[in-house]
Parts: C-alpha cells; sequence; structure tokens
C-alpha cells in the first residue's frame, strides 16, 4: 500500500462528487482537508473520521481561498494533491445569463502552489464532457469548464519542471447533487425570448430531460481514484456513462451532426416553428 498522502478536496458538501471523493480517499488511509462554503454541509459520514479535517472553503472568494491555504500550511503535513471539484451548473439560455454568475476567481492553484511544488504533487480539476460540446442551456457552464481545460493543460506543461502533475477529469452522465443545486436557481423572465419553450428547458435544469443510466457519485469516486493518486504526468480523461461518446461528438463528429444530436429534444425546434410562423417570442408582446 502506498504512503499516506495530504489532499485537499473542494466541494464536499453531501451528495456530491467532491464528498465521494474525499471519503473514498479517506477509507483508503489519506488524510484529507475536506472543504465546502458552508461546513454544516459536509455529511457526517466524512466530518467524523479522524483523518478528515474539515475547513470552510468558497472557492470564489480570494480571503477565504487564502484563509483555507494557510491552515493547511499551519497543519503541517504538505500538500500531496489538490482536488478542484468544487462547481456549479446553470442552465439558461446564453442571451439570458446573469454574467456576474459567470464570473469566478480562479486563484485557487496560485495559492496551494508552494505546497504543490514542495511535495512534487498533484492537481486534479475535475471538469466537465460539456466543455467539449455545445449542448443549449448550458453556456455559463460549459464555458467555464472548457477555461478550465485549458487552463489546467498550460498548468501541466508549466509545473511540469516543478514535478507537479495536472489531471484533468471529464465525468459523463452522474448522478450529483450539482443539478439539482442548479435546478433551484433555476429561473426565465417572461419576456424572455425563450419562454415559449421554459417547460422544456425547465426539464433539462431539473435534469428529467437527461439521460437515466447515470453513474453514482460514489462509483464515479472509485472509478477516479486511480486518476487522483496516479504519479503519471496527467492530461485530459474522460471518465463514466456517455463520456467517451460526448467527447468524440465534440471534438470528431461533422458540424451538422454534432448540431442535430446536441439539439435533439431541447425545445429549439419547437421554438423555431413558432418564429416561422411569426408569432412573438416575447410574452409582452
Amino acid at each position: 500500500m502506498s504512503p499516506a498522502k495530504s489532499i485537499l478536496v473542494t466541494g464536499c458538501s453531501a451528495d456530491g462528487i467532491g464528498a465521494a471523493i474525499a471519503l473514498a480517499l479517506a477509507r483508503r488511509g489519506h488524510h484529507v482537508f475536506a472543504t465546502a462554503r458552508n461546513p454544516a454541509k459536509i455529511p457526517e459520514s466524512l466530518s467524523s473520521l479522524t483523518n478528515v479535517t474539515v475547513l470552510p472553503l468558497d472557492v470564489a472568494d480570494a480571503a477565504s481561498v487564502a484563509a483555507a491555504a494557510r491552515a493547511v500550511a499551519d497543519a503541517g503535513r504538505g500538500l500531496d494533491v489538490l482536488v478542484n471539484n468544487a462547481g456549479v451548473e446553470r442552465m439558461q439560455p446564453a442571451i439570458d445569463v446573469d454574467i456576474a454568475v459567470a464570473q469566478r476567481m480562479m486563484d485557487m492553484i496560485q495559492a496551494f502552489a508552494d505546497l504543490l511544488i514542495t511535495s512534487r504533487g498533484r492537481i486534479v480539476n475535475v471538469s466537465s464532457s460539456a466543455s467539449l460540446i455545445y449542448s443549449p442551456w448550458n453556456s455559463t457552464y460549459a464555458a467555464s469548464k472548457a477555461g478550465l481545460n485549458a487552463l489546467s493543460e498550460t498548468l501541466r506543461l508549466e509545473l511540469a519542471p516543478f514535478g507537479v502533475s495536472v489531471v484533468t477529469i471529464l465525468p459523463g452522465i452522474i448522478d450529483s447533487q450539482i443539478r439539482v443545486n442548479g435546478a433551484v436557481s433555476f429561473d426565465l423572465s417572461p419576456t424572455s425570448r425563450y419562454a415559449p419553450i421554459k417547460d422544456t428547458i425547465t426539464g433539462w435544469a431539473t435534469g428529467d430531460a437527461v439521460p437515466k443510466d447515470r453513474l453514482s457519485v460514489d462509483g464515479f469516486a472509485e472509478l477516479v481514484m486511480s486518476d487522483v493518486l496516479g504519479a503519471d504526468k496527467g492530461g485530459i480523461v474522460s471518465r463514466g456513462p456517455y463520456a467517451l461518446l460526448l467527447r468524440r461528438i465534440g471534438q470528431w463528429a461533422p458540424t451538422w451532426i454534432a448540431d442535430r444530436i446536441l439539439s435533439l429534444n431541447t425545445g429549439l425546434d419547437e421554438l423555431l416553428r413558432e418564429v416561422s410562423k411569426g408569432k412573438s417570442t416575447r410574452a409582452s408582446e
């Protein structure tokens, strides 16, 4: 068995990927810094373990990130692996997105860089298969994850001389709390041009329109353990149901085929018929 590592995992609220990964690591004997914006949401099955340190961490708040980095350094365990998992999925037409929602501070890696370089450690960024496709209603989330992919791959090259590896995981369809959280915040203005198909978009926001054969968060955590604890140079990997299929659609399918596949059951055909009939797509008109 490999020596125990010191690992920080972001986004460890109950029923999410972060909590599942953190628990799987702790059960393997590693010391885990389990973090969440609201630590009270970290499940007791994780927080009660003696090899788990719970820390408050809001990845979108620079002061919170700096405080967490100081806490890890003060613990004296160093840091071998940083798992960047925290995220929020928000389904919304692009022209209706509140831009403030899309703005996130990405200084996590800078804050923990010294610790990771000292340990010649590993950065694990949990991205999304959505980053490779242009699925309707998912622009903000997909764009942020596509940016994360670019950042990760650049860091993989830049940190290699210091012995730090970077792996980017693209999950497939996972039964995670993230979609539930996004559905709670979903709303569409009555004056939106997409108001006529609000019910369809709502189905995507709640997950009702997503394939039902999803992988549990616990199953996904076990699936990526070798990626988290590995010693390879990293890179982009696809894991879970539909992950490879979505990657192939995004990277290899001709545009007309990808357009057709990604538009299925999104309501766009219905909206096009309304527009073609000359009907208003603003509820206020």
